[in-house]
């Protein structure tokens, strides 16, 4: 019998049930998945690690194999507004029953293995993944990738973003340290694609012990960008005059030339044509990444909360915002570089709305205001109960020719999209 009725209590339980939000490692998660499926014959797949623009990879990934005509299922995180985003079956979530069973089955055959919040969700993602008669599954890590639950999946062809600091907590403070934990995705004798323009050694180093065949941005595959169209080459392949990516902001280029590359290793297996690569380009969406919301005072809504993704969200306004006022609604997580990443937009912003958010990771609005002051910056507004407040607080000090920018967290994103998406 199931523990419980609804996606809401399974979730709200496994919140709970572990001693850790955070847990990594991978004995767990691989020891009820042999449980849970024995046999396990996994479909291709492709796993997507780095720092940033992991969710943009696998977004354009399940464009262009879609667009050929494949299935495909996605496993991405964290969601914005339901949980049900996080595991996607042709692009469309798949339903709370669907979880719900899943849940069931991984709790029935688990016994005494304690897992977390987010290896439930894998787990659950692989199980019904098994039962979907898939072509590729593009599965994406959610913390580093050596201990994280969805490298018990062996990857057809790995892919690494970029390497960027963030959660120094669990990875180390260094790029390399970083790399390192990252590069744990790589697998002996499999393909890997590198999209950070810049490597640090330690990629290098485990793709040496691991026989891994790196293919690396700038080096074994480039592009070009012109006015209105791009074109890509590897020592194989060619595609010119592509469509620019729907995805906005230069760095999507890189993301979108790097998923090209891991396209060009499946080809033996699954074929994509020239078209179905333009279709996917053309018609690639992804929430919270430099999204626009028209209306009497447009929104920007963009979940970049490390300073690499925050430097090419300043890159973004200014070359496409030149000379607007932007009014800031911020909030971020304790554990971000919030003074580095305050410095990048300060000239940017003309006023910041500190907004509360829902969870107790983000960091207090006192701490935040008095970072603001040290710096020398009065132009900030709190004190307000919640999102909402601080929202119409910044619509009401704008003009309908400026932008209000929401921007910091996932968390943050959400509760604009949660409490306007429908208006």
């Amino acid at each position: 019998m199931a523990r419980f009725n609804s996606l809401q209590a399974w979730l709200d339980w496994q919140e709970q049930f572990h001693p850790r939000l955070i847990d990594l490692g991978l004995d767990r998660a691989a020891q009820v998945l042999t449980r849970l499926h024995p046999n396990y014959n996994k479909p291709l797949t492709i796993i997507v690690g780095g720092t940033n623009g992991k969710g943009s990879c696998v977004a354009f990934l399940e464009a262009i194999y879609t667009a050929q005509g494949y299935k495909v299922g996605t496993y991405t995180s964290p969601h914005i507004i339901n949980y049900n985003e996080r595991i996607k079956i042709n692009g469309i979530p798949v339903s709370n029953t669907e979880i719900c069973a899943a849940f069931s089955r991984i709790d029935a055959v688990r016994e005494n293995v304690s897992l977390s919040y987010f290896e439930f969700g894998t787990l659950a993602a692989i199980d019904i993944f098994s039962q979907a008669n898939l072509d590729i599954q593009l599965l994406e890590v959610g913390l580093g990738g050596r201990l994280d639950a969805v490298n018990i999946i062996n990857a057809d062809v790995s892919v690494i973003s970029s390497i960027c600091i963030d959660h120094v907590d669990w990875l180390g403070g260094t790029r390399d340290t970083i790399g390192f934990e990252k590069a744990g995705i790589f697998r002996n004798n499999v393909p890997a694609i590198i999209g950070d323009p810049s490597p640090p050694a330690s990629l290098n180093k485990v793709a040496v012990e691991k026989h891994t065949r790196l293919s690396c941005v700038n080096k074994d595959f480039a592009y070009v960008i012109n006015d209105n169209d791009w074109d890509w080459h590897s020592s194989t392949q060619e595609y010119l005059q592509l469509p620019l990516p729907t995805l906005k902001g230069q760095h999507q280029f890189n993301n979108a030339a790097t998923v090209l590359m891991a396209v060009e290793k499946m080809q033996d297996y699954l074929p994509i044509s020239p078209k179905a690569i333009a279709m996917g380009l053309s018609n690639t969406q992804l929430t919270g990444r430099f999204q626009l919301i028209e209306s009497d005072i447009p929104v920007l809504l963009d979940v970049g909360h490390n300073p690499q993704a925050v430097r090419m969200l300043a890159d973004y306004l200014v070359r496409d915002f030149a000379n607007k006022k932007i009014h800031a609604v911020f909030a971020i997580m304790q554990d971000k570089d919030i003074s580095n990443i305050i410095d990048i937009m300060q000239d940017l912003v003309c006023d910041w709305f500190l907004s509360p958010l829902k969870t107790p990771r983000a960091v207090n609005e006192i701490e935040l205001q008095e970072l603001f002051v040290q710096k020398n910056m009065h132009n900030i507004a709190v004190g307000f109960e919640n999102f909402k407040q601080a929202f119409f607080a910044a619509k009401n000090n704008a003009q309908a020719d400026e932008l209000i920018l929401i921007f910091g967290s996932f968390f943050l994103v959400s509760e604009y999209l949660t409490e306007f998406k429908n208006n």
